[in-house]
């Protein structure tokens, strides 16, 4: 498979069909799948098969225990947070080839302490309604991983 040019982590995912649904996108777009802690359901070959996830063998996914193992096996990525209630939009930061996009659990999102670790690295995704307190996970993985995508791709087009 060709080299990853971005990650997707995701920490502590709860709900197989988010999970599925984003790594169909991660097999689609080339981009490496990393689950990271406890999962919320099986992965084994019996599960998937039952899944009916037939790309799953297309995805490469990569599992961590923590999310310090997760930093060891990216030691130049930098560690892009998704999440609710920070300041920066996720299409007023600039990424870069490399990047590792985070997103954690669907019912509490990422740790505080990742948050405050990287306070320039985190971005949201604007919701118009007030009364909707967050996206479907998949849905939010694939609105910033396309908006990173545009731009890692627009600055090579211009390179040319």
């Amino acid at each position: 498979m060709p080299v990853s040019m971005l990650h997707i982590a995701l920490i502590e995912p709860e709900i197989p069909p988010n999970t599925g649904n984003i790594a169909r996108l991660c097999a689609a777009t080339n981009v490496t799948l990393h689950l990271v802690g406890r999962l919320g359901f099986r992965v084994d070959d019996k599960a998937v098969k039952r899944a009916g996830l037939d790309y799953w063998h297309q995805v490469t996914i990569e599992y961590h225990r923590s999310v310090d193992a997760l930093r060891l096996a990216l030691p130049d990525s930098r560690m892009i947070c998704v999440e609710t209630g920070v300041a920066r939009r996720y299409t007023d930061f600039e990424y870069y080839a490399g990047d590792c996009l985070v997103f954690g659990r669907e019912t509490k999102g990422l740790p505080p302490e990742l948050l405050a670790e990287n306070p320039d690295h985190c971005v949201y995704i604007p919701i118009a309604n007030p009364a909707i307190r967050s996206l479907n996970l998949a849905n939010a993985v694939a609105i910033v991983l396309f908006e990173a995508l545009r731009q890692i791709d627009s600055r090579q087009v211009d390179k040319y």
